[in-house]
């Protein structure tokens, strides 16, 4: 069974942008977006490796900082070269203002 943890406050994330939270030895990225809705994926782009986080979101779009390759953030849709394969997307809950990842 997939654990419930803790990810950060929903104060921490501003609207569409994304944070880095690391926990288990695993990296992923927490995103707010223009509706006010939260969304997780690992935390580092599939193609070099570089950490989301750093990256630049527009709309329900990441952009990784070391290539430009997108991804949509609600889906984990690569979006075209050089990226090709998908972002693992986690469940997202908020609960008494904290953003809660369900990790299996």
């Amino acid at each position: 069974m997939a654990d419930w943890v803790e990810a950060c406050a929903v104060d921490d994330v501003d609207e569409e942008d994304v944070i880095r939270f690391d926990h288990g030895g695993r990296s992923f990225a927490i995103y707010r977006s223009p509706d006010d809705e939260f969304f997780a994926t690992d935390g580092f782009c599939t193609h070099e490796k570089a950490h989301l986080a750093d990256g630049l979101v527009m709309d329900d779009i990441i952009e990784c900082p070391k290539h430009n390759g997108r991804f949509n953030y609600k889906t984990g849709q690569a979006k075209g070269a050089p990226v090709c394969v998908n972002l693992q997307i986690y469940p997202v809950k908020v609960e008494a203002g904290k953003v809660m990842i369900q990790i299996a």
